[in-house]
């Protein structure tokens, strides 16, 4: 029992949160209120939950020793013993195999979306995450391939401006974690991450600023495209009254990470009471304006 419990915490189901990306281009075409489009969005969320778990016990089973060095990691499972890194990389290949095979049942662009994903996570484990710059990019990738997988699995058109939000809020999200490691480790983060030894909290800072404008600049012409696409559901207000939100969101988000409180995304996302009822704010506006007939 201890064993599965182990495995379970190995596959990071809290990290789950991110494959939610998935959803985000069939949200906006306006298709998950139609039953074939919402099970065939699921369904590659099922299937990226899967992959994004074998490829967590891959890194974790190449990053042991460096885990071991994190006063949070080394109480990874695979970190501090309770897998043997042989079995965390078995299993992770399994994973990632799995979830492949399965994809391509559904779509083979999912399927090569997927694998795409598997390939730059192993290129990352292997070799990228000690080059600066490439780490933080191959991390950032991660999340915009779930939200293209979303589109492709439901056959959407994924649309410029929508890819430039999702390629700039990645790397926002990433930077600002790299920035609260270096924060929060100091001197040492060199021993748990190589390159964090060849950051300044500068250039990250700075990095963190490009990112938070382009996001915003994507997300404005985003919504000002999905008002022309969509003009025949809704009055064009709610598209860009939509922008107020997410304008405060980045700006209450890159205030929380230059705190230092940016180390893991996912917990300050849900965990900070402003950025929850900004994101719902976001929600209903962009519902009613993409669904609102």
């Amino acid at each position: 029992m201890s064993r599965i419990r182990a495995l379970v915490a190995a596959a990071r189901p809290r990290q789950w949160t991110k494959n939610v990306l998935v959803f985000a281009a069939p949200c906006a075409a306006g298709v998950l209120d139609h039953a074939s489009p919402a099970l065939r969005a699921l369904a590659a969320f099922a299937l990226f939950c899967v992959v994004a778990s074998g490829s967590y016990f891959v890194n974790d089973a190449l990053d042991a020793e460096a885990d071991r060095a994190h006063p949070v990691k080394r109480h990874r499972p695979v970190a501090s013993g309770a897998i043997p890194v042989p079995a965390a990389i078995a299993v992770g290949a399994a994973l990632e195999a799995v979830g492949v095979v399965l994809a391509a049942l559904i779509d083979w662009q999912l399927a090569v979306t997927m694998l795409v994903y598997v390939a730059v996570q192993i290129a990352y484990n292997i070799w990228l995450k000690h080059l600066p710059v490439w780490d933080l990019v191959c991390v950032a990738s991660g999340f915009v391939l779930r939200a293209i997988a979303g589109g492709v699995a439901v056959a959407v058109p994924v649309s410029q401006w929508f890819l430039i939000v999702a390629t700039f809020g990645s790397l926002l999200m990433v930077t600002g974690k790299r920035l609260a490691e270096l924060l929060e480790l100091g001197d040492g983060g060199g021993a748990h991450r190589r390159t964090l030894s060849e950051y300044s909290a500068t250039f990250l800072q700075t990095i963190l600023a490009i990112s938070a404008g382009g996001a915003m600049i994507g997300y404005a012409l985003w919504a000002f495209d999905l008002r022309t696409a969509l003009r025949h559901h809704s009055a064009p207000i709610w598209f860009e009254l939509s922008i107020v939100p997410v304008l405060i969101a980045l700006l209450r988000y890159t205030f929380l990470v230059e705190q230092g409180q940016g180390a893991r995304p996912e917990r300050l996302v849900l965990g900070d009471r402003s950025l929850q009822l900004l994101g719902l704010a976001w929600v209903v506006l962009l519902g009613i304006g993409v669904y609102g007939r």
